[in-house]
């Protein structure tokens, strides 16, 4: 005997709340560089900014503010390890100044942004001196001849 799928009267359906959520994370993460409002936030999702609050923090994990941070960090790190200079870094990424910036990098990711950016250096040195290459099937390197 197998297993039946379920019908599409027994699968739960997301809730109209969770939806509104969804659409609050992607605006956030769309205007993450811009100045952002929790009664802005809490419009979209068709609350009252307290309510809106309570209730992202208890779906999300977070709550708004520290979402919005966690964000602008993320797309912090991808300008730095593309090469762009640790303050630009910051202002693009919507941090009001560098100070504001390694502060909350520093909380959520533990080290300073110029600590990080030396930990990301040292590992691709360490893989360029290595001389990490790719293997073979057979488990021999493949290095380019010099």
């Amino acid at each position: 005997m197998t297993a039946t799928q379920p019908t599409l009267s027994t699968e739960r359906k997301p809730s109209r709340r969770a939806a509104a959520l969804r659409r609050v994370a992607e605006y956030i993460e769309k205007n993450s560089t811009e100045r952002i409002m929790l009664e802005e936030l809490a419009a979209l999702a068709n609350l009252s900014p307290c309510r809106f609050a309570t209730v992202f923090r208890r779906e999300i994990g977070l709550p708004p503010h520290r979402y919005l941070c966690h964000v602008r960090v993320q797309h912090a790190i991808a300008l730095l390890r593309s090469g762009v200079p640790l303050a630009m870094a910051a202002s693009e990424a919507g941090f009001f100044d560098q100070s504001h910036f390694s502060r909350h990098f520093k909380s959520i990711c533990g080290v300073t942004p110029g600590k990080y950016l030396a930990q990301v250096s040292s590992i691709a040195k360490q893989s360029v001196l290595t001389g990490a290459g790719e293997r073979r099937d057979d488990g021999h390197e493949l290095r380019a001849a010099g």
